[in-house]
């Protein structure tokens, strides 16, 4: 298994708009996630910032990655979140959200 962190901004003006869509995340987006062998996955906020954890079970992170974001209703679901959030300073390109190392586990 392979955890995944990772962080965003998000703008204090978007904070209502972007927690009501995750209140009720499509169907559909759901199912590819799981679809897409992720798992645990979770999406906290501190102030105006979001910290997104998940963990992968599958084979090939990068073919399943590329699966989900061929996805046609992930990326309209994308398109509607993008726009809420503020892409960190250094964050890959080809990146959304900024991803960060992990330097301690313990089960």
């Amino acid at each position: 298994m392979k955890r995944i962190a990772s962080v965003i901004g998000l703008a204090p003006e978007n904070r209502d708009e972007y927690e009501a869509y995750h209140a009720e995340v499509w169907p559909e987006v759901l199912q590819t996630i799981t679809d897409c062998n992720i798992r645990n996955y979770s999406i906290f906020r501190f102030g105006d910032l979001l910290f997104s954890y998940f963990e992968y079970l599958g084979d090939d992170y990068e073919a399943d990655m590329a699966k989900m974001a061929a996805d046609p209703v992930t990326q309209k679901w994308w398109a509607v979140q993008e726009p809420l959030q503020t892409r960190l300073p250094g964050t890959p390109d080809g990146e959304q959200w900024f991803p960060i190392a992990e330097v301690f586990h313990h089960d």
